[in-house]
């Protein structure tokens, strides 16, 4: 999602002051001007020599995403709701993650498998929330979906004295897990309205809520209601920067990103990932960041050529502004912040939008992936219609993450938005043996077609072997199947 082009009709400013990070920070920080051109500030990096890498790499249908029959695929039969005016309408599905267990594999519900999604209005972009599908443990076909509606009620972020919450506009991405407890926990992003007479622009925080799920007979799974609603980061402006770094100066060419938050487990410990960008103590956007040899990669001479070519060219001042961040925050039991931590890998000059944060542990080693798209990079090569997942692979949950397959490609598309097979929010899901992973996505971008919506695009296989990934042959399963035998 891009919050730029309607922030930039922003006319006048004011923040809601620091609720969770335990003191706000000024609009006008900057980053220390004073770090080595090497500095790697204690994380992983997304360098410009490995991203140059994947334009030749691409070809390999290693990574390219299945192909798709445009003519077997189903609109989610039951994304269905009644308007205010009491007409039926079709919604338009997109981002998706299922209930997960603490190690990242799918959770069984009451014999149920249960996937949040964002849906909405196909004619309103603005109509964007967090609604729940459910099907039967065992069943796999697009018609099985059943759909429990919104998670949330309009009146529910009024509940908490909470002022960021009480703000809200829509509901992001996120993710769920099914505590000890049996409870259903959900993560999603708190995203702000655009409103310049209230002084909202987007603002994104990381929320989550306990879902009350009941199973009233033997085919249904029914919400009842939320409780613990609660907002849990903001942004602390100095591993993360916050909404007011980004625009408080009244340059809304920012691509400012705090959202996507996935839960995962380690040792007894809780932590979200989320997309982000980079704070001032973490290597901060601005012309200085085209000096630090770290984010470029390579020997020195490569260093040099690169940066001079970067300098002159029309992607320098995107590269300026690109702090994209995989981060991380430590959380209590009670599911509120408890640690801000360093990023796990950042992007700085490459692109300022790692989206879809994914974690988990598998033989030993933390994969991390993230989706990202070519029309926000400044790298010779990738054009405006390539889409990718990359990955990054660890041996502890905190780093330090090398590219997997050399250059951190593990999934691309080049399709025309306008295709209906386009996909998108590649999200992989660990099964509970063997060594591939299930990869979903939604097809069809919002409101291109009169009969074709937004729909759980047709899921398949990757397999993973150490550093390495591809896709598996023959592979493609039915529209956002979750598991394999």
């Amino acid at each position: 999602m891009n919050i730029k082009k309607m922030v930039r009709q922003a006319t006048a400013v004011t923040f809601t002051a620091a609720l969770l990070t335990g003191g706000g920070a000024s609009a006008l920080a900057k980053e220390d001007n004073s770090k080595n051109y090497k500095e790697d500030f204690g994380f992983s990096h997304i360098t410009r020599a490995d991203m140059m890498k994947i334009p030749e790499q691409q070809k390999s249908e290693n990574f390219q995403i299945p192909s798709f029959d445009a003519s077997t695929i189903k609109n989610i039969p039951t994304a269905k709701i009644v308007d205010e005016s009491g007409n039926a309408l079709d919604l338009d599905v997109w981002d998706s993650w299922p209930l997960q267990n603490a190690d990242g594999t799918v959770a069984e519900y009451n014999g149920y498998h249960i996937v949040f999604a964002l849906a909405g209005d196909p004619e309103k972009g603005w109509d964007t929330f967090v609604y729940m599908f459910y099907q039967k443990v065992g069943d796999t076909s697009i018609d099985s979906w059943k759909n429990a509606g919104r998670v949330f009620k309009n009146s529910d972020k009024y509940v908490s004295n909470d002022p960021i919450l009480n703000n809200q506009a829509e509901e992001w991405s996120g993710s769920a897990t099914l505590t000890k407890e049996g409870k259903v926990r959900l993560f999603y992003t708190n995203r702000q309205g655009w409103d310049p007479a209230n002084n909202f622009f987007g603002k994104q925080t990381l929320t989550t809520a306990q879902v009350n799920v009941s199973k009233p007979d033997t085919d249904t799974l029914k919400v009842d209601g939320v409780e613990d609603l609660k907002s849990i980061f903001d942004g602390d402006s100095k591993f993360y920067q916050n909404v007011d770094q980004a625009f408080g100066e009244g340059n809304y060419d920012d691509n400012h990103t705090l959202r996507d938050p996935h839960y995962v487990e380690d040792n007894g410990h809780k932590y979200l990932v989320f997309e982000a960008n980079t704070g001032t103590e973490t290597g901060y956007q601005g012309e200085q960041s085209l000096d630090i040899r770290t984010y470029y990669g390579g020997n020195k001479p490569f260093f040099e050529a690169e940066k001079n070519k970067l300098l002159s060219s029309p992607k320098k001042s995107l590269a300026t502004l690109a702090n994209g961040a995989l981060g991380i925050i430590e959380l209590n039991d009670d599911y509120s912040l408890k640690k801000v931590m360093k990023p796990l890998i950042a992007s700085n000059t490459v692109t300022d939008e790692i989206e879809r944060a994914n974690l988990f542990e598998m033989n030993n080693k933390w994969y991390l992936f993230t989706d990202s798209r070519g029309s926000k990079m400044t790298i010779d090569g990738i054009g405006a219609n390539d889409v990718y997942m990359l990955g990054y692979v660890a041996d502890s949950l905190t780093g330090p993450y090398k590219p997997l397959n050399k250059s951190g490609l593990v999934l691309h598309m080049d399709l025309d938005p306008s295709d209906v097979t386009w996909t998108y929010s590649h999200f992989a899901i660990p099964q509970a043996k063997g060594n591939n992973v299930v990869i979903t996505s939604y097809m069809t971008n919002r409101g291109l077609y009169e009969d074709q919506q937004s729909t759980f695009a047709p899921s398949f296989l990757l397999n993973i072997k150490g550093s390495k990934t591809s896709v598996v042959k023959d592979s493609v399963l039915e529209q956002g199947q979750l598991t394999v035998n």
